[in-house]
């Protein structure tokens, strides 16, 4: 019996310590508090982040679904227990937005937040990240995203999300029909959003 106490205590103390060498792993690229960090390539805000979202994320990257050789690498030997874990302990972080966007167009952004643009078949982004940005579910939060990053993927998105088989797949034709500067805008308002 005492074995079994001391090796399911030296079991936890080990995962724990696994997990514990993970998030500090994360930290190199993400930021401390996980609220992104602007360095040679924007690394995206994880923190407050929809668990769901971050766990079919990181699988995206482990199946090559999606492609970031840097991320595959960090992903490799994820077990799902360790993913779910990862994407708890984020998700209850919420430091403040970096900031730092252009202000110039906030309201254009917003309005494309809010409205969308129906001429240019280009749904609210609110209608599924929320009017607060948070997301839900496998939906992202948006708010406090890193600007840069938001426009790299928004302009990228094919090239960067390859062929997503998961509901992020509705953003290709929506990123497609936004023009440049209405994508720095949109990027541009969801970052300063708390």
């Amino acid at each position: 019996m005492a074995l079994t106490v001391v090796g399911s205590a030296a079991s936890h103390a080990q995962d724990r310590s696994g997990f514990e060498a993970k998030i500090e792993y994360c930290k190199t690229c993400h930021g401390l508090s996980a609220q992104g960090y602007r360095g040679w390539f924007p690394m995206p805000r994880l923190a407050g982040q929809q668990p769901q979202y971050l766990e079919n994320q990181l699988r995206a990257f482990l199946e090559h679904r999606r492609t970031n050789p840097v991320m595959a690498n960090a992903a490799h030997g994820l077990s799902s227990a360790m993913i779910a874990s990862l994407a708890t302990h984020l998700k209850n972080l919420d430091p403040k937005p970096i900031g730092g966007a252009p202000r110039g167009s906030l309201a254009v952004g917003k309005r494309i937040y809010e409205e969308g643009l129906p001429d240019s078949n280009v749904p609210a982004c609110a209608a599924c990240h929320g009017s607060d940005g948070k997301g839900q579910n496998e939906i992202p939060r948006l708010a406090g995203q890193l600007y840069e990053y938001t426009v790299g993927q928004l302009a990228g998105w094919t090239k960067t999300r390859g062929s997503a088989t998961d509901t992020s797949a509705i953003m290709a034709p929506t990123s497609h029909n936004l023009a440049r500067s209405q994508v720095e805008a949109v990027a541009a308002y969801v970052s300063y959003m708390q």
